[in-house]
């Protein structure tokens, strides 16, 4: 009989490496929000892919940048403390973008860490061609060879067209100690759904807006309460959030001209609510101004980070 492995593995990599996207592809179902606009994540997610020969519960982290404020500090603090709690670390790095000085300063920065398998993921492959992709593969190796650090393999794959994904958490699963399923099967994330429905409209939020106002962007339930004299078989949940943003002029843009970008962030969000959730929802969409809250360490804490 196979022997059964378990255990965790992070994806690091700067800012928009395909992380998230990922982290969707291997665990089968969407539970990591992903936008076009760096920076989008901004809790340790965590999903679970369930294996014959294994289960790993796979880490996807914000992308470490230089910080310009404290949340940018929290979020790298983040990152850092993942990877020293996981078994096995996949940095992405994009096929269609050449390896730059922040690649180059996080594999310094994983050199240093002894003893532990780390992957060179090569995604995007989708949009490169033949020679363009071999090139890339050479200067991670390069890059690898440079910075003192030994790949446990490079692996190029595409989360969009599903190469090699599967191999990829075959390899990564070869990599964790042998022991017993830590979730129940089918599950694919421990988040809570508070969490989850937060991120959806986050991610509903962040469709077409300014470059400035995304990292503006927090949002949080207020309450998730089932509407009371409703009959059973027509069961209704109303959810109260709280979309913070850091000044007024953001404020409008949210809302939009005579409230329609906020019914469409809405619109946009609550079929995918409704699927976590499995019922009917109401969703009551507030925006508030929480002024420089990503500098203001009370106000982070008030939002969760």
């Amino acid at each position: 009989m196979s022997t059964f492995r378990s255990g965790f593995a992070c994806f690091v990599g700067r800012p928009n490496a395909g992380k998230s996207t990922l982290t969707n592809a291997l665990v089968g179902g969407k539970i990591a929000i992903t936008s076009s606009k760096p920076q989008t994540t901004r809790h340790a997610i965590r999903g679970l892919v369930h294996r014959e020969d294994g289960q790993l519960v796979l880490i996807d982290t914000p992308g470490l940048h230089k910080p310009h404020t404290l949340l940018g500090e929290r979020l790298n603090a983040l990152v850092r403390t993942t990877w020293s709690e996981v078994d096995t670390i996949g940095m992405c790095l994009p096929a269609n973008e050449s390896v730059g000085e922040g690649d180059k300063f996080l594999i310094r920065e994983l050199a240093q860490i002894s003893r532990k398998p780390v992957f060179a993921i090569a995604t995007k492959t989708d949009l490169v061609k033949g020679d363009k992709l071999r090139d890339h593969l050479l200067s991670i190796q390069q890059a690898g060879a440079d910075a003192g650090l030994q790949w446990q393999e490079i692996i190029p794959v595409s989360a969009v067209s599903g190469e090699q994904v599967d191999l990829l958490a075959e390899l990564l699963v070869k990599t964790l100690p042998e022991g017993p399923a830590l979730y129940p099967e089918g599950q694919l994330t421990d988040e809570p759904e508070e969490t989850l429905i937060a991120e959806i409209i986050r991610e509903a939020a962040l469709e077409g807006v300014r470059d400035e106002l995304p990292h503006s962007i927090a949002v949080v339930v207020d309450e998730m309460v089932p509407r009371p004299d409703r009959p059973a078989d027509k069961p209704l949940i109303d959810v109260r959030v709280n979309v913070y943003v850091e000044r007024d002029s953001q404020k409008g843009i949210i809302i939009g001209k005579q409230g329609a970008r906020l019914k469409e962030i809405g619109s946009n969000s609550r079929a995918q609510i409704e699927a976590i959730l499995g019922t009917p929802v109401y969703l009551d969409l507030h925006v508030k101004v929480a002024k420089e809250w990503q500098r203001d360490p009370k106000q982070l804490r008030k939002l969760g980070f």
